[in-house]
């Protein structure tokens, strides 16, 4: 097998190096969530309730759980970058998640034990921006691929 054929094999596209981009960067946030510092009011975090009052960069309010699923999703983000088919759904699908939980933080009281990720106005348009983007991205980067399979 030459060179110029393994390394073809193995080249990803537009969608899969997005998709792993992403999971990279929800890795990394999941991880930062636990760095005291970087997390403000470290010690003030829980593990699934509303007055966590640890903050990523100050900012977006976070708890153990909150941290978790950002690591989980991260991880499902590399994991589905391998084919265009799981890199796509990966994005659209967790972009309509991210636009599901940007409506739940809309419509819950930010005081009420209904607020159990937790969630604050920061996270409620930091999940909407991602949402549409993950879409976005989902579609935008696999029309051209689906477009040329259908002719």
């Amino acid at each position: 097998m030459s060179a110029q054929h393994r390394t073809a094999s193995v080249a990803r596209t537009p969608v899969q190096q997005a998709a792993l981009l992403v999971g990279a960067v929800f890795l990394l946030v999941g991880v930062l969530g636990f760095i005291p510092g970087i997390t403000t009011d470290y010690d003030t975090m829980k593990f699934a309730e509303h007055d966590s009052e640890a903050k990523l960069f100050g900012l977006f309010q976070v708890s153990v759980l909150h941290n978790l699923v950002h690591l989980l999703f991260g991880i499902a983000g590399v994991a589905m970058s391998r084919a265009v088919s799981t890199a796509r759904t990966f994005l659209v699908g967790g972009g309509v998640v991210y636009l599901a939980l940007w409506l739940y933080g809309l419509l819950i009281d930010h005081d009420s034990a209904a607020n159990f990720v937790p969630l604050n106005t920061a996270d409620n348009w930091l999940h909407f921006v991602l949402g549409l983007a993950m879409i976005a991205l989902g579609v935008l980067l696999t029309r051209r691929t689906r477009t040329g399979a259908a002719r």
